[in-house]
């Protein structure tokens, strides 16, 4: 549903051909949710069947206006205290999403209630939203793949707090970008060692292939603010990397970037670091 971040990745590259490509990725951090006017009102319930026709309006009518880039028209639904779980208020939400909704004009919304209850006089909800753009010859066939699980409260019909549970997003472009399998865990504990493994599908044939995977603390100031990235030769059909999570708990960005002669993938996962 509306929902919207990002992580401006820039770099300026050659390939053997001699083009320079210059790679963008625009990671979708964070989710924006949808309330029911009359939260105080809705009885406790995980049954999606049972929620309220106010809550499945507003997220048809959240969707639609996200869609449409219309940011006021998202921004009615958060309150002026709004708080999200990456740092980021009302204000630097918008943004956010008009930054990214200049890069990346031809959106689509799609949000799924996968469980709401009430708590006090709040609405506790649960949401999975799609986010996707369709390839286009002007934008060099860059398309955009979104999946985001983020839990919402809502008070007096306004999202006060936010936080993304889970979190991918794919971003591709060219004539024929490769076709990546990642494998990483959701969620690993402070201090754990773990693998990321950013795997190739197709054969390479002559290709050269380029590439590079990047760790980032998700902040608010990462939406806004691009982060370099400098590319490798590789010397095998993918990215093998072993990462060790941090001594606090935090959320981060785990981001695979590879290029061959026929386009670029970059595909980025949320990591959740808990305590033990």
């Amino acid at each position: 549903m509306t929902n919207t971040i990002l992580l401006l990745l820039k770099r300026q590259s050659n390939l053997s051909t001699g083009i320079a490509l210059i790679l963008s990725v625009f990671s979708l951090g964070f989710v924006n949710n949808w309330q029911p006017a009359q939260a105080v009102e809705i009885a406790q319930s995980n049954n999606v069947q049972n929620a309220p026709a106010t809550v499945k309006n507003l997220l048809t009518q959240i969707d639609a206006a996200a869609s449409k880039g219309d940011v006021k028209g998202v921004l009615q639904y958060y309150s002026p205290i709004f708080t999200h779980g990456d740092g980021l208020n009302r204000q630097t939400m918008e943004k956010a999403l008009v930054t990214f909704w200049k890069r990346h004009p031809n959106l689509r919304y799609s949000t799924q209630l996968q469980s709401w209850k009430s708590e006090g006089n709040s609405i506790i909800a649960e949401t999975v939203t799609n986010i996707t753009s369709l390839p286009s010859a002007n934008s060099n066939n860059l398309a955009l793949n979104t999946t985001i699980k983020s839990r919402q409260r809502i008070t007096g019909g306004k999202i006060v707090r936010q936080d993304v549970l889970s979190e991918r997003t794919l971003l591709t472009s060219g004539s024929k970008p490769p076709q990546i399998d990642v494998k990483l865990p959701q969620q690993v504990k402070v201090g754990q060692q773990y693998n990321f493994d950013a795997i190739v599908q197709e054969p390479l044939g002559d290709d050269l292939l380029l590439g590079t995977a990047l760790e980032e603390p998700i902040q608010a100031s990462k939406y806004l603010n691009p982060t370099s990235v400098d590319l490798k030769p590789l010397n095998s059909g993918g990215l093998f990397k072993i990462g060790r999570a941090p001594s606090t708990p935090g959320n981060r960005w785990i981001s695979a970037v590879i290029l061959r002669g026929g386009g670029m993938t970059i595909v980025t996962q949320r990591l959740q670091v808990v305590r033990k």
